[in-house]
């Protein structure tokens, strides 16, 4: 069953929507490799292969060698990849919305996220305010702010800042977390413990807590954003200690990503970025529970090719 001729409608909506509000503000549009030499080490998420190399997960690594390039604003919509993910609000592949901005940190990029997505609503809808699932929710109102540590405090009766455990973080996150955070309002899950951002630069004064946030809309994750780690050795450490937990876990181990890492010795300036899922975007703006109803020939849960 394919998606409703006006939800694809939307979707096209949509894209030309977001690319009108980036270039309104003098981002460059780019297109970086799909298939790549080595995906990002991130410890739970895992990239196909494709014959000598991986399908991308993400864009980011090659987008901010081109930041270290001399690019300042840039943006990229485009298909990732990711093993193993398929259902309701998953598909291996799907549709990824990247941008990063110079001399800009987490809370910037917040700002602008309310921009574009209220733009976005306006110019499909006419209104900030929606329907989703039997939610009313209005990106005009003001949104929630919650720390990683008063959320889970709250939810899960634990501070994973000061007693940081992977394996309870990601369980308590899905199953207490996640589904406590209000519907009917956007909720920003922000300063994560510094061991969850692999990519992101640690809070100034507090060692223990990363600059990154999430996005939730309707109890949807939409977006994952952060300050952006400039430093070559630092973030070669944490590639190296996350190729070491997916080997014990006996998960694949990507080679590190030397380009990458050798733009960073070039020289990154102060930046932030940001990835939102346009799947999910539309599922708001389609009112649809699943990503299937808005994505066309998307997989359907259990169906393997």
């Amino acid at each position: 069953m394919q998606p409703d001729l006006d939800n694809i409608i939307t979707r096209s909506r949509a894209l030309q929507a977001v690319r009108e509000f980036f270039h309104s503000r003098d981002y460059v549009e780019v297109e970086t490799p799909v298939r790549i030499p080595t995906p990002a080490l991130e410890t739970y998420i895992d990239a196909p292969q494709s014959e000598e190399g991986w399908l991308r997960t993400s864009p980011e690594l090659h987008m901010k060698r081109l930041l270290c390039a001399g690019h300042d604003k840039i943006f990229q919509i485009g298909p990732c990849f990711r093993t193993g993910e398929c259902g309701a609000r998953h598909n291996p592949e799907f549709t990824l919305l990247e941008w990063y901005r110079l001399n800009a940190d987490y809370i910037d990029i917040l700002n602008e996220t309310k921009e574009l997505l209220t733009h976005t609503f306006k110019t499909i809808t006419g209104s900030a305010s929606f329907d989703y699932l039997d939610q009313k929710i209005s990106l005009d109102d003001e949104w929630n702010i919650l720390t990683v540590a008063d959320a889970f405090k709250n939810s899960a009766g634990w501070n994973p800042v000061i007693d940081w455990d992977e394996e309870r973080f990601e369980l308590d996150l899905m199953s207490k977390v996640e589904p406590a955070l209000p519907k009917n309002i956007p909720c920003v899950l922000i300063d994560y413990p510094a061991p969850a951002a692999a990519l992101a630069r640690l809070k100034p004064g507090k060692p223990l807590v990363a600059e990154r946030w999430e996005l939730y809309i309707g109890g949807l994750e939409i977006a994952n954003t952060y300050s952006e780690l400039c430093d070559p050795k630092a973030q070669r450490k944490r590639f190296e200690e996350c190729a070491d937990q997916r080997a014990a876990l006996g998960k694949e181990v990507y080679p590190l990503d030397e380009p990458f890492l050798q733009a960073l010795e070039n020289g990154l300036p102060p930046c932030s970025g940001i990835a939102m899922g346009i799947d999910r975007l539309i599922m708001l703006l389609c009112n649809a529970a699943s990503i299937q109803e808005v994505r066309l020939f998307a997989q359907k849960p259990g169906e393997m090719f």
